[in-house]
């Protein structure tokens, strides 16, 4: 295991998490001015796709990072029968849930039950399908529906909060069932559909379009929100959450139900894309 991946088990997560939290918020000019363009010296970011391309204009550093794009920026892929790429970012892996196993990389996998915090919410998912896409700091950081849903449930599972890069990922057993996590559950027109939206070290940031910040609310203990008849419909492209910085989403299908296109760990992806289909009952 490499060094950088060992310390991450000695580092405060939480404390680091926190503070990377309360300055990201900070309205203060030079605070939010050295954030914005280090980023910006430092990373790819096309700031032509911004709805406001001038980075000076965001009131905080967490404004410029789940900045929205300008109308027509991303669109959806024209035939309503396929599955949309929920963000911006690239493949960490994708392919099927063998056993409950997800692979999470060469010689990792954890288990879907670890990685829900439910065991007979997994039990669906058995030998689906998932995808499992990372969005680096350059990327767009608001993720989209796959596929038009109803929200029944979302469970906050308090954890660590390890970097989710590639290199880390491949060092740290069970990352994605280990660190901290919104679990979403949606009812689709072919069944439940998974959608978790995992944080990670100084990114543990994520609000959804239904009820706003859900992390950070650090505890120790499980958060269950039921959200069955409020009717918290979401359309195909639709945004449903944010992070703050880079993280990870994994998207869980149960089988039978989609078949997704062939995706190559790494392969890059654009919001609104081609993702799969769904297979025909």
């Amino acid at each position: 295991m490499k060094l950088s991946s060992l310390a991450q088990y000695l580092v405060p997560h939480r404390l680091l998490s926190h503070l990377a939290w309360r300055l990201a918020q900070s309205e203060t000019a030079w605070i939010k001015r050295r954030f914005i363009h280090t980023v910006l010296a430092n990373f790819d970011v096309d700031m032509s796709e911004a709805a406001d391309p001038n980075p000076d204009n965001y009131p905080s550093f967490n404004a410029f990072f789940t900045r929205a794009l300008k109308p027509g920026a991303r669109v959806a892929d024209a035939d309503p029968g396929t599955l949309v790429l929920p963000a911006d970012g690239r493949v960490s892996q994708c392919g099927p849930i063998e056993n409950g196993r997800i692979v999470q990389a060469k010689g990792h996998d954890y288990t879907a039950a670890e990685l829900l915090g439910d065991a007979a919410r997994a039990q669906p998912f058995e030998n689906g399908v998932f995808i499992n896409i990372y969005l680096s700091p350059r990327d767009y950081h608001r993720v989209h529906m796959a596929w038009t849903g109803t929200l029944t449930e979302t469970l906050h599972v308090p954890g660590r909060l390890f970097s989710v890069s590639p290199g880390t990922v491949a060092d740290v057993p069970r990352l994605f069932a280990r660190n901290e996590r919104l679990v979403c559950h949606f009812d689709a027109d072919f069944g439940p559909m998974c959608v978790v939206m995992v944080g990670a070290l100084l990114v543990s940031g994520v609000q959804t379009v239904w009820n706003g910040v859900n992390i950070p609310e650090y505890t120790d203990a499980p958060k269950r929100i039921d959200f069955r008849g409020q009717n918290i419909r979401l359309e195909r492209f639709a945004e449903m959450a944010r992070f703050n910085y880079g993280s990870t989403v994994i998207i869980l299908f149960p089988a039978g139900t989609v078949q997704l296109d062939a995706f190559e760990p790494q392969a890059p992806t654009m919001l609104g894309k081609r993702m799969g289909i769904r297979q025909a009952r």
